[in-house]
């Protein structure tokens, strides 16, 4: 099946097509000739629901369709971003391998795409500290991103006492590695989820204010490709987002839970005392969490789903359908993230020979890039 995208002038209206699985383009028609898809993903351990339906399925979605919608879909596990929260070596050694698995078993083809370690091409770091000279610390500063994972207000500023005795450089100019990493590909599309967005507009903005300089058309401007699926919250507090870091372990379902502990959490998700089953996510944000879950695992809207269940006797039979709809889409997800993480070998060798295609890639815009500037 084909993914299908609108056009930002659709966004918003009720004629939204339907299909296996739908994106929103944010800005103009998207371009069947000279296309790249791009996206990353932190190796941060075995994923959740929330990513699955957020990118892990979009990738696959993408990477296989027929015919194929782009010239290069690639996608890479960004560990350098890693490093701006390190976690211990070991770990992030493991954890690289543990994100290819479950990309290829959410249904990416290595075949159909480039799927590959972001530190093994060095052009993202060189990249990044030509594009760090046209980056502006007003606009970082901006960026939300840094300031949630330092606990401080969105009106936080980079000046403050808190940020300059323990902000880092990494953290909060990371985005403009991540402009790097989509910029080296020539990038026209990426999917990302809704709180990702702020970052691809500052790419767009680093590659225009390039081009610019320069006078030259190194770079096309990105595209966002926002997924249909609604954000996926906590089990155990439906106004906070699903999160690894939570530390109430039931607040969440990891792709690899076996179907009992599956059930387990879903009979106790929180809900509320009204015994009809609606969807209202600012009223009833446990409810429509449910109902959002289903409607993203079969790619219809909410409102479609609530119709279909408020026939149900109460929440226990909401939650029982709830829990058959999860197992029965993570039952293959969950037995190929076995069987590829039994394989190291076979997962290093695909992350090597993603990293010399994208290699190839990046050195030619590389090479572009430093004789723009001079430096070639």
């Amino acid at each position: 099946m084909i993914p299908q995208f609108v056009s930002k002038r659709l966004i918003g209206r009720q004629c939204l097509p339907h299909a296996h699985y739908i994106f929103h383009i944010l800005r103009g028609q998207i371009r069947l000739k000279s296309s790249t898809v791009f996206s990353g993903m932190q190796p941060t351990g075995v994923a959740h629901l929330g990513n699955y339906l957020g990118a892990l399925r979009a990738w696959g979605q993408l990477s296989t369709s027929t015919p194929q919608q782009f010239d290069n879909t690639i996608f890479s596990i960004v560990d350098m971003h890693a490093l701006t929260l390190p976690p211990p070596p070991d770990k992030l050694r493991e954890y690289k391998l543990t994100a290819a698995a479950l990309i290829i078993a959410s249904g990416v083809d290595p075949e159909k795409c480039i799927l590959y370690v972001q530190s093994e091409v060095s052009g993202h770091a060189e990249l990044c500290w030509i594009l760090s000279c046209f980056s502006d610390i007003g606009y970082l500063n901006r960026m939300t991103q840094w300031k949630s994972k330092m606990n401080l207000t969105e009106n936080s500023s980079v000046t403050d006492d808190a940020a300059v005795q323990n902000l880092r450089l990494g953290l909060f100019a990371y985005p403009v590695l991540q402009a790097a990493d989509i910029l080296l590909y020539k990038a026209t599309h990426v999917p990302v989820g809704q709180d990702q967005i702020q970052h691809l507009e500052l790419a767009r903005h680093i590659g225009k204010r390039f081009n610019s300089a320069y006078d030259t058309k190194v770079f096309p401007l990105p595209d966002v490709l926002l997924t249909r699926t609604p954000r996926v919250m906590s089990l155990r507090d439906p106004k906070k987002k699903m999160s690894k870091s939570d530390p109430a372990e039931h607040s969440r379902i990891m792709i690899n839970d076996p179907p009992e502990l599956i059930r387990y959490k879903i009979k106790r998700a929180i809900t509320d005392g009204d015994k009809s089953l609606t969807y209202d996510p600012v009223n009833r944000p446990g409810v429509a969490n449910l109902i959002d879950m289903v409607a993203g695992l079969q790619n219809r809207t909410p409102e479609d789903v609530a119709e279909d269940v408020k026939g149900f006797g109460g929440h226990a039979e909401l939650k029982e359908f709830v829990a058959d709809v999860i197992t029965k889409e993570l039952q293959s997800v969950r037995e190929n993230f076995q069987r590829l993480s039994s394989n190291p070998e076979y997962l290093d060798r695909l992350l090597r020979r993603g990293a010399e295609r994208a290699g190839e890639i990046a050195q030619a815009t590389l090479k572009e890039v430093k004789t723009t500037v001079g430096i070639y």
